[in-house]
């Protein structure tokens, strides 16, 4: 085989080979991405069964109810439009409160309870996460516009 053929060979299955990593690499950080979706969309069924995604809105005024064993939790989180249940087994953050931004972390469980596995709440008294922010801005526009349509 002469040299300008083995150099060829070298250089097709190198490209095989950086193309094989780097289709491991984006397979693997695709099924560690975890997206946002608003109570609207998860009453909508447009958030995924089987896989974590992350539950952000406001946690709704009186909805907060604990279990005897003191560590779990049940509240609501609305977008001013839709409403999700949210169980959670822990401790809550110190921020956590009734009508203030939350994120939570989880799986869609039976009857619609989203089963959190983490609660994030806001750091301070201005903070709202932007995809909560977005959410609760187009749940007031749909809102709005179903009001003007009546």
């Amino acid at each position: 085989m002469k040299a300008r053929y083995k150099r060829m060979m070298f250089i097709v299955l190198g490209l095989v080979a950086v193309t094989a990593i780097a289709a491991l690499i984006l397979n693997a950080l695709q099924s560690n991405i975890n997206h946002f979706f608003s109570p609207t969309e998860v009453v909508a069924n447009e958030a995924p069964k089987d896989r974590t995604f992350r539950l952000g809105g406001l946690v709704e005024v009186d909805s907060v109810k604990r279990e005897d064993d003191g560590l779990t939790v049940h509240f609501n989180v609305t977008d001013n439009a839709e409403v999700v249940t949210v169980k959670y087994t822990g401790i809550l953050p110190d921020l956590f409160s009734e009508g203030q931004g939350v994120v939570a972390q989880g799986k869609l469980g039976a009857g619609g309870i989203f089963e959190a596995e983490e609660v994030l709440a806001k750091h301070d008294e201005t903070y709202m996460p932007p995809e909560v922010a977005d959410a609760l801005e187009k749940a007031e526009a749909e809102a709005a516009a179903q009001g003007a349509a009546q």
